[in-house]
């Protein structure tokens, strides 16, 4: 055996896997943040993180956090700390709301991930049934879809985040929602995301799971977590639809 027949036995058996989750698909649960698009890419999510910290301070709150959390850059690490020492409060409540805002105002900048709209519009377009599952504000998400002219292929199932933070992934809560709400069986669907948290939450789902990882270091994130199938780009997906459903 040669190496370059070493290294392409595992390729093909991966592609092999991808060509299988997909055709069986027949609901797709996408990530928000990283399958879709990159909600922050132009409005700095530390920047987003910094606001809450600071708002908390003008509360008289700055105790509540630790220094490390005090400079952390993602805003969700300052919502779940706060929520793990005063849980269902109004002051998770209020936070979680100036989170959205700021999400919101970060959509007209957000990137569309490269080949995620055609991909969107050819799947509902062949008759799969589209659903967001995100950790992100569902109002951030269905604003962004409306921006895309995406909206009619998710509608009306998009969830994400409540002030019931319990309920974010790795729980399958959102995932859980979008499959009754369309009537599928878990074996029907599959779950796009590109966090470890996504691949626990469908595994908890029992729902098929494909990675995205828009480099190499999400790529080892995800396959040391687990995830069996990840993609670079979302284009390798897209041709498999596409080839499968030709008129499509």
């Amino acid at each position: 055996m040669t190496p370059d027949t070493k290294q392409t036995g595992p390729v093909a058996a991966e592609t092999e896997n991808l060509q299988e989750v997909i055709k069986r698909a027949r609901f797709v649960l996408f990530d928000f943040d990283g399958p879709i698009c990159r909600l922050f890419a132009g409005h700095s999510a530390e920047t987003v993180a910094k606001d809450l910290v600071e708002w908390l301070e003008r509360q008289g709150l700055r105790g509540l956090l630790t220094e490390e959390e005090r400079v952390h850059p993602d805003p969700m690490a300052v919502l779940y700390a706060v929520n793990r020492r005063h849980p269902h409060s109004d002051l998770v409540v209020e936070l979680e709301e100036r989170l959205t805002q700021q999400e919101l105002k970060a959509v007209p900048s957000a990137w569309p991930t490269e080949f995620a709209d055609p991909l969107i519009r050819t799947w509902s377009a062949v008759g799969a049934r589209l659903a967001v599952a995100t950790n992100n504000s569902p109002r951030t998400a269905a604003t962004y879809l409306e921006s895309r002219g995406l909206t009619g292929c998710f509608a009306p199932n998009v969830y994400g985040r409540t002030e019931k933070l319990h309920h974010l992934k790795p729980h399958p809560y959102c995932l859980v929602r979008a499959l009754n709400a369309m009537g599928a069986a878990a074996h029907d669907a599959l779950m796009i995301g590109d966090t470890p948290t996504d691949l626990h939450a469908a595994q908890r789902a029992d729902v098929p799971f494909l990675g995205y990882a828009r480099n190499a270091e999400k790529e080892k994130e995800l396959r040391s977590a687990g995830a069996e199938v990840v993609v670079r780009s979302l284009e390798s997906v897209l041709q498999i639809v596409r080839d499968v459903n030709p008129a499509g």
